[in-house]
C-alpha cells in the first residue's frame, strides 16, 4: 500500500458505463458494449440488469437481476471509479428503471445515452408493457439522448411506423414526450438508402443518410451504436460529432463482419476491425 501511495498519477482513462442486459451469445448487450468501448479506446464498466440465454437465432430465456443488486453494482462502480458517459440498454421492469433514475440524480450523471431496448433482432420482445410508461416518465427527461429504432418508436408512440417520411414527425413526437434529443433510426425501412434522424431540442432536425450494407450479421447493431455514441461523448465530442462518428464505426464493423459465419442466425458485427489505443486524459 505504501508503494501505491507514492505513485504520481498523471491521467485517467475515458470511462464509460453500460447499464444493460447480458447476451450469452456475445453479439449484443453488455458484451457488445464492452467490445465497442475497447475498440474506441475507452475503459468500459458494467451494471447488469438481466441475464439472457441467447444466441444468433433468438432469446431462449431472460432472468432479471433484482433492483437492489443493480443498485449495489451502480454504487460499487460510481463511488470508486466514476464515469464520463453512460449507455443504458435493456431495463426489464419498473423498479429497475427507478434505480437507474435514482443513480442519474444521486451521482449527477451527464452524457447519458438511452437505447430503449424492446425487441431483439430476432423479433423477441425484451421488455414488459408496464415498464414502457415508467421508462418514458423517469428516464426521457433525465438522459441526453434516446436512440429508438422504428419498431421501438412504434411501441413508444403506439402506432405503426414503417416509412422514411415518418421519421422526422415521429422524432418530434418523442421529443414532446420529454426527451432532450432523439436519434430515430430508420434501418428497418426497406430500400438501399439508410436514413437516421437526429432531433435536438431547439434546433432543426439533422438527417444522416448512407447506402445500406446488406448483411445478415447485424445482431447487436443498436446496442453497439448507442455505446459508440456514449464512447465518443466520453472522449469529448459534441452530440452531432458523436452520432456521426458512431455511425461510421458501425458501418465499418458491419462491412468487416459481413462475410464471417457465427452461428445459424444473425451473427455479430466485427467490433475489433481497427481497435484504438486506450485514451488517457489529464486528471481533473
Amino acid at each position: 500500500m505504501q508503494a501505491m501511495q507514492n505513485i504520481s498519477f498523471t491521467g485517467q482513462y475515458a470511462r464509460v458505463l453500460s447499464i444493460a442486459g447480458s447476451d450469452s451469445g456475445g453479439g449484443a448487450g453488455i458484451q457488445a458494449d464492452l467490445k465497442t468501448f475497447s475498440a474506441l479506446g475507452c475503459y468500459g464498466m458494467t451494471a447488469i440488469t438481466a441475464l439472457t440465454a441467447q444466441n444468433t437465432t433468438g432469446v431462449q430465456a431472460i432472468h432479471g437481476v433484482p433492483a437492489s443488486f443493480l443498485k449495489t453494482q451502480l454504487q460499487s462502480v460510481l463511488d470508486d471509479i466514476g464515469v464520463d458517459a453512460v449507455k443504458i440498454g435493456m431495463l426489464h421492469s419498473p423498479d429497475v428503471v427507478e434505480v437507474v433514475a435514482w443513480a442519474i440524480d444521486h451521482y449527477g450523471l451527464k452524457q447519458v445515452v438511452l437505447d430503449p431496448v424492446m425487441v431483439a433482432t430476432s423479433g423477441d420482445r425484451l421488455i414488459a408493457q408496464e415498464t414502457v410508461a415508467v421508462l418514458v416518465s423517469e428516464l426521457f427527461p433525465r438522459v441526453q439522448l434516446v436512440t429508438p429504432n422504428l419498431d421501438e418508436a412504434s411501441l413508444l408512440l403506439q402506432k405503426n411506423l414503417s416509412q422514411i417520411d415518418e421519421l422526422q414527425p415521429a422524432g418530434l413526437e418523442l421529443l414532446a414526450m420529454g426527451a432532450k434529443a432523439v436519434l430515430l433510426k430508420g434501418g428497418h425501412v426497406q430500400g438501399d438508402v439508410l436514413c437516421d434522424v437526429l432531433h435536438q431540442s431547439g434546433t432543426d432536425a439533422e438527417v444522416f443518410r448512407s447506402t445500406r450494407i446488406h448483411s445478415r450479421n447485424v445482431h447487436g447493431t443498436g446496442c453497439s451504436l448507442s455505446s459508440a455514441i456514449a464512447a465518443y461523448l466520453a472522449l469529448g465530442h459534441d452530440m452531432h460529432t458523436a452520432v456521426e462518428q458512431a455511425r461510421a464505426f458501425i458501418r465499418q464493423a458491419i462491412a468487416r463482419g459481413g462475410a464471417v459465419k457465427t452461428g445459424e442466425g444473425h451473427g455479430p458485427l466485427n467490433h475489433g476491425f481497427a481497435p484504438l489505443v486506450m485514451h488517457v486524459k489529464p486528471l481533473p
